[in-house]
This record gives structure tokens, C-alpha cells and sequence, in this order.
């Protein structure tokens, strides 16, 4: 059956995310829905969702664009990265900390169930397994 989520369940679903320590669970509702993998810009947060038969749906930009750093400071961002998952910091903060480090996007594959942070070339800066819950 050809998913058909929208913006509004996924939105519903990533208001019970208020840190990293959350995300896991955020992860499995959508897969629940259908989701097989996102793209997120922190740049200013929006999202391509993509589930199957190339079903996919955007979301718009959550805030005004932060500027992205040219240049990836890989340890920086992974020392971030570890205190967001710890929940020490919420989302937009996490956003502005990619920004600052050169994080240009995030792919999220729920098939996987990896996250791939990418810098301004493109390049792979990070893998990260996602746990079960």
C-alpha cells in the first residue's frame, strides 16, 4: 500500500520531541507512517519526506535561514552532536551548533536506521546507528 502521511501527522509526531534523548522514538512513529527517509537543512530546518513508490512531501522552513560555515569542524560538531543526544540541548539549538560546525544537511534512512550528517561539499562528516525502542 503506497504511504500517504502529511506534514501535519508528522508534525503532530515531532512535537513529543524536545531533545536528542528523543529522537528515537520520533524515528519509529515515522516509520509507523510510512517514512523511509528524510532530509533535513538546519540551515533553516526544512524537510523532504520520502516514503515509497517516491511518495514524498516538504515542509516549510521552520525559522529564518542561519548561515552555514564553509568550513566542517568535524570534533566540534560531534561534541554537540553527543550533548544533544545526552538532551542537554533542544532542537533549534542543535540547528544553530550544525550551522556553526558546517552542517549542511541530515539524511535519515528508517530502513537503516542511520543518520548521515553531510557539509557544505556533500561529503559524509558523520554516520550515526539510530537505537531500536
Amino acid at each position: 500500500m503506497k504511504p500517504t502521511f502529511t506534514i501535519g501527522q508528522i508534525e503532530q509526531a515531532h512535537q513529543k520531541v524536545k531533545s536528542g534523548v528523543d529522537f528515537p522514538n520520533y524515528i519509529q512513529a515515522l516509520k509507523n507512517l510510512g517514512i523511509a527517509r528524510f532530509e533535513t537543512w538546519p540551515a533553516d530546518s526544512h524537510t523532504v519526506y520520502q516514503g515509497t513508490d517516491s511518495y514524498c512531501k516538504s515542509s516549510p522552513p521552520q525559522y529564518t535561514a542561519l548561515s552555514i560555515a564553509a568550513v566542517c569542524n568535524k570534533t566540534q560538531f560531534l561534541m554537540y552532536l553527543k550533548l544533544h543526544q545526552q538532551g542537554q540541548t533542544d532542537y533549534y539549538t542543535f540547528c544553530q551548533r550544525c550551522a556553526e560546525t558546517g552542517i549542511n544537511s541530515w539524511v535519515v534512512s528508517l530502513n537503516d536506521m542511520t543518520c548521515t550528517y553531510f557539509d557544505v561539499k556533500g561529503q559524509a562528516i558523520s554516520t550515526e546507528q539510530i537505537p531500536n525502542k
